[in-house]
């Protein structure tokens, strides 16, 4: 018997939640006084714990799909639900510096609805809503990079605006491709009539579809706006756009190439491990000698892409694929907003040299600094380090040797650029810079919860291993 609208709707409160949130967050920033402003963020925070609860409580054990199959529900969708969730938590800690501002609540609502956005991008099952997910991630972003309204701001927003609008319409003529020689748009549909059609319409139209997915991770070779948007924007937003949007990104990836183009003739696996192990290298070698933290943490950040991609690459030919990514996934998400939480906690320290100090007047912030880094090395006991060693382990189990002794090599490599920073912070000399307790706070939790995420990767990978939603 079909399920009826109402019973769809039952199994995606946390899109609810989401959804209602930035509606009744608009209409309170719109008649609230500035001082009550802070009511918004106490909504957003309700919204968020929420979410986690309802996606724990209803937490899949094999996977559905709703809306006539557009929406997947499954491990992926409800791991992405919560590291989002938490995520924009995060967020909200370090954003202390728009306290009092006069667009405060907008600023939670486009933080809302981009988190929206990134979640339905991951359980998108139909190349329609694809497009719709990417646009609902995007579009909000645009704004809060401008948001200060200062001239790197600006700029930022639109080189931003103008790469993702390209992007945005590549995908969209993928999308056409794909369902001209698919006929279909949703996922089953094609999954059955692509390896009967040409190979090379198939391959032209998938790449294109792609791009867009992959902007939004920021991967070889549509990278190019990371390190500029996140140096413009302010540290907060820097670590939403770096963060947030990638989780969604790469399980969509993810999907697509697992359930659409694996049954296909062409050796996607290949691709992804080629893109994967461009995206680590170029990240790592253009991060080695940036003096601007927050564009070394952009590279760094590009750098990390191509890790994840590795579990990509191993879909389908290993069982440890998909739980590696989640796992890693959610490792690094709390790792680099810990990183960007070190950066808000001291707003007017700009390059390496300006940390100099830091152990002697904030202790705790440099050992979260120092945390945070050696965590995005991947160095034991923190959640990275057993994200790598798993995602390591699904690519040689799929066959890729080669793509893990070159992750292997950057890794190596990567911890030159990190010691950079970590360097002069740990000197015993002067330092005069104002803080921002709350992000310092901030920094702390998550370096916490990055190191407690290695020695518990076991029990976190065991919920981990279901395959994703079978196609209807």
């Amino acid at each position: 018997m079909p399920r009826t609208m109402l019973a769809d709707l039952s199994l995606i409160l946390p899109e609810l939640f989401l959804t209602g949130g930035a509606v009744c967050g608009l209409l309170l920033g719109s008649y609230l006084p500035r001082r009550s402003q802070w009511l918004v963020d106490a909504l957003a925070g309700v919204v968020c714990v929420a979410g986690v609860v309802a996606t724990v409580v209803g937490w899949p054990n094999g996977g559905t799909t709703v809306f006539e199959g557009a929406y997947a529900l499954d491990v992926a969708t409800a791991v992405v639900r919560i590291v989002v969730l938490v995520s924009v938590l995060l967020v909200l800690a370090i954003s202390g510096e728009f306290r009092g501002h006069a667009r405060k609540s907008e600023f939670v609502v486009l933080l809302l609805l981009s988190a929206l956005g990134t979640i339905v991008l991951a359980g998108a099952n139909d190349l329609l809503l694809l497009v719709a997910a990417f646009l609902l991630a995007s579009v909000p972003l645009y704004a809060l990079t401008g948001f200060a309204k200062d001239s790197p701001g600006t700029e930022a927003t639109m080189k931003y605006y103008l790469l993702s609008a390209l992007a945005g319409t590549v995908m969209l003529f993928g999308v056409m491709a794909v369902f001209g020689v698919g006929g279909s748009t949703g996922y089953a549909r094609l999954a059955e009539t692509l390896p009967t059609t040409p190979a090379a319409a198939v391959a032209a139209g998938a790449v294109l579809v792609l791009a867009g997915p992959m902007f939004k991770a920021g991967a070889v070779p549509v990278h190019f706006w990371v390190p500029d948007v996140t140096q413009g924007a302010r540290p907060p937003v820097s670590a939403l756009v770096t963060t947030i949007p990638k989780i969604g990104a790469l399980v969509a990836v993810y999907r697509l190439v697992a359930a659409v183009l694996a049954p296909t003739a062409l050796n996607w696996p290949l691709l992804v491990a080629v893109v994967a192990a461009a995206t680590m290298t170029l990240g790592n070698l253009a991060a080695f000698f940036q003096d601007n933290v927050r564009r070394l943490l952009a590279y760094s950040t590009i750098s990390q892409v191509g890790y994840l991609l590795m579990a990509v690459a191993a879909a389908g030919a290993s069982t440890l694929a998909l739980p590696s990514l989640l796992l890693y996934l959610a490792a690094y998400a709390v790792t680099n907003l810990g990183a960007f939480a070190v950066v808000a906690a001291l707003p007017n320290a700009e390059t390496l040299t300006d940390y100099r100090g830091l152990v002697r007047h904030h202790p705790w912030l440099a050992i979260s600094l120092v945390v945070c880094l050696l965590g995005l090395v991947g160095t034991p006991p923190t959640g990275v380090f057993a994200g790598k060693l798993t995602v390591f382990t699904a690519a040689f189990d799929a066959g890729f040797g080669w793509l893990v002794a070159v992750a292997i090599a950057n890794t190596v490599a990567s911890l030159f650029y990190y010691l950079r920073w970590i360097a002069p912070a740990v000197r015993l000399e002067p330092l005069t810079l104002p803080t921002n307790h709350g992000a310092a706070g901030a920094a702390a939790v998550a370096a916490a919860v990055s190191l407690a995420l290695g020695p518990l990767a076991g029990l976190v990978l065991a919920p981990l291993g279901h395959p994703l939603t079978p196609l209807p």
